[in-house]
């Protein structure tokens, strides 16, 4: 979109301080379009959001309306800083959180200056800072009440209901790839226990429910470029009501293995505990005493259930004809699969381990 259309249609629709200056591509997602904002008063990040992704954005931005301004309640009252320590709405002429118009929707939020996201984990000490950083996030919302959040991707992690999906999409295996593939149709189907083991414990109210981020990936962490703390959480999009656990497992998943994603030669695939260590020290010490006993216990587990569900879910899709993972080659949501797969054996090996180290902090 040209930055002049941009400027009169779009960001003058927003509160924002001074003229509009400079508009500009940023960042490198591949979900919203984003831009960087310079106005004679600040700066500020103009999103397009997604709409054939999220298919119900009112109820997504409401979600993080209540959310932020919880957090910015909350950081207040610690004497925090509320506009570098968590995102900040900057709301439409007519006070609302987001501008419709009639096609598309945007939201604007103020820009968090002299900080930086980091796609890999360049140094154990930015694992640490982003997990202290997603432990305060959870800390400071567990007195909210997450069952005031809508469901804006429903059963996002619900891994018995992706359990289901998968048995659907090899019974059915619409482009005949099933026979490739059974090796690990039955690694999947070996370990069908994992499905229920966090959401059974939500539905029994063994663990609560929780404010959860569900994408707990180091590059949605600030880290301060002065000071290397950990200072925000952003993207908030998937926030919705889960488990605790759901957001640790993911970042274990995410943070503890070097390889790519889809990396082919899976002897470059293991589980780093070093890094699990760094995980745990730093979360446990932010979430402080929020974190009931049966979740604790379940940290260690939790990252073998995340990293089953997310293989599951390649999988799953390379049986469908990779429809829903953007795909660049041919097998690449196989391969995708297999090193998730490669990351629970290398767990479930350690496992005993993992839950050592929770114990120790």
């Amino acid at each position: 979109m040209e930055s002049k259309k941009i400027e009169k249609r779009i960001m003058g629709r927003f509160r924002i301080e001074g003229r509009v200056e400079k508009v500009e591509e940023y960042g490198g997602g591949h979900i919203n379009a984003t831009y960087l904002v310079r106005s004679e008063g600040g700066k500020y990040i103009l999103q397009r959001i997604n709409s054939r992704l999220f298919k119900d954005v009112p109820a997504l931005m409401r979600n993080i309306e209540m959310v932020t301004e919880e957090s910015r309640r909350r950081t207040v009252e610690r004497g925090g800083d509320p506009i570098r320590e968590g995102l900040t709405l900057v709301k439409t002429k007519e006070d609302k959180p987001y501008y419709y118009c009639g096609k598309e929707y945007y939201r604007v939020y103020v820009f968090i200056d002299k900080a930086t996201t980091y796609d890999v984990v360049e140094k154990p000490e930015h694992f640490f800072e982003a997990a202290v950083a997603f432990g305060n996030f959870a800390n400071m919302l567990s007195s909210f009440d997450a069952k005031q959040l809508s469901e804006t991707i429903p059963d996002f992690h619900n891994t018995g209901v992706r359990y289901e999906s998968f048995i659907e999409a090899v019974e059915r295996d619409a482009y005949g790839r099933a026979e490739g593939v059974k090796k690990e149709i039955q690694w999947v189907k070996d370990r069908q226990e994992y499905a229920t083991a966090i959401t059974s414990l939500l539905e029994s109210g063994e663990i609560p429910y929780r404010v959860t981020h569900n994408d707990t990936k180091l590059n949605n962490v600030m880290i301060d470029d002065e000071t290397g703390k950990g200072i925000a959480v952003v993207d908030l999009d998937t926030i919705m009501p889960g488990s605790l656990c759901y957001d640790f497992g993911d970042a274990i998943r995410f943070g503890c293995n070097p390889a790519a994603e889809d990396e082919r030669d899976l002897g470059k695939v293991v589980f780093q505990t070093t890094l699990f260590e760094q995980f745990v020290k730093g979360y446990l010490s932010a979430v402080g005493g929020s974190i009931t006993g049966t979740e604790k216990e379940k940290l260690a587990l939790s990252a073998i259930v995340m990293t089953y569900e997310c293989g599951m879910r390649f999988l799953t899709d390379y049986l469908n004809g990779d429809t829903y993972f953007r795909t660049h080659r041919e097998g690449q949501n196989l391969d995708r699969a297999r090193t998730q797969f490669k990351l629970v054996s290398d767990m479930e090996g350690q496992l005993d381990h993992m839950t050592n180290i929770v114990s120790k902090y």
